[in-house]
């Protein structure tokens, strides 16, 4: 990932984002090719130990024979995102741009035996399950034996050691007051939830700033001063 400096985000931050989000684009090489497929997956952190990312995969796609062989994948997580017309700035000069928060993480793979498969389906359940709360959650205690066994049959649990993290996450925290609150307010009146999300996180890490949907923008200082 090319990260440059005002946006790249610590391992940390990077780690609790993609974990949080739990929804992904795994990227595998075959020969001279990219093999890739949407996954929801759990990030397993454990202290003293490198962070793992648990998924599966229908047994039928390409990334289940794949994951037979080894090898290092890169899991792509994505964010919100938005466009941001020049129109926007105060002042001159400026071009459109695009503002974005996205996290990759890479490292090698392996199968999980079958006879583990149970438990990793539990577990990923499970982290799903309880943001639905108070919602009882599902268990596949609820399938019949040959039900279960009949579609786990037909998965194939993968976990991804993470060697390495990268993430930037892309909010105009290069550009002055001015050209931000002005940014920010603009994708705050936009319609598609994606502006709106990007406009809440760069307020949250600006929030001394006067957003004013109107289009005018200004500041103020944490000390109550004028800007």
């Amino acid at each position: 990932m090319n990260t440059r400096s005002p946006f790249k985000i610590h391992p940390a931050l990077a780690l609790a984002f993609a974990g949080a989000r739990g929804f992904g684009v795994m990227i595998a090489p075959d020969g001279g090719r990219p093999v890739a497929a949407s996954v929801p997956f759990l990030l397993i952190e454990a202290d003293g130990k490198s962070p793992r990312v648990a998924f599966h995969v229908a047994r039928s796609n390409p990334l289940a024979a794949l994951a037979v062989k080894g090898g290092y994948w890169l899991l792509a997580v994505q964010g919100a995102d938005a466009y941001v017309s020049a129109d926007w700035y105060p002042g001159s000069g400026q071009v459109p741009t695009w503002l974005y928060e996205t996290v990759q993480l890479s490292g090698p793979v392996h199968v999980v035996p079958p006879e583990h498969a149970g438990e990793h389906l539990d577990a990923l359940t499970e982290r799903f399950e309880r943001t639905l709360a108070p919602k009882p959650p599902w268990s596949k205690e609820r399938v019949a034996p040959e039900r279960l066994n009949m579609l786990m049959q037909g998965i194939v649990a993968i976990e991804m050691l993470v060697e390495t993290v990268d993430g930037t996450f892309k909010l105009n925290q290069h550009k002055a007051d001015a050209d931000y609150a002005a940014v920010t307010a603009a994708l705050a009146a936009q319609d598609d939830v994606g502006s709106r999300t990007v406009a809440a996180r760069m307020a949250a890490l600006r929030p001394r700033l006067l957003y004013d949907r109107s289009g005018a923008a200004g500041c103020v200082s944490t000390a109550g001063g004028g800007q």
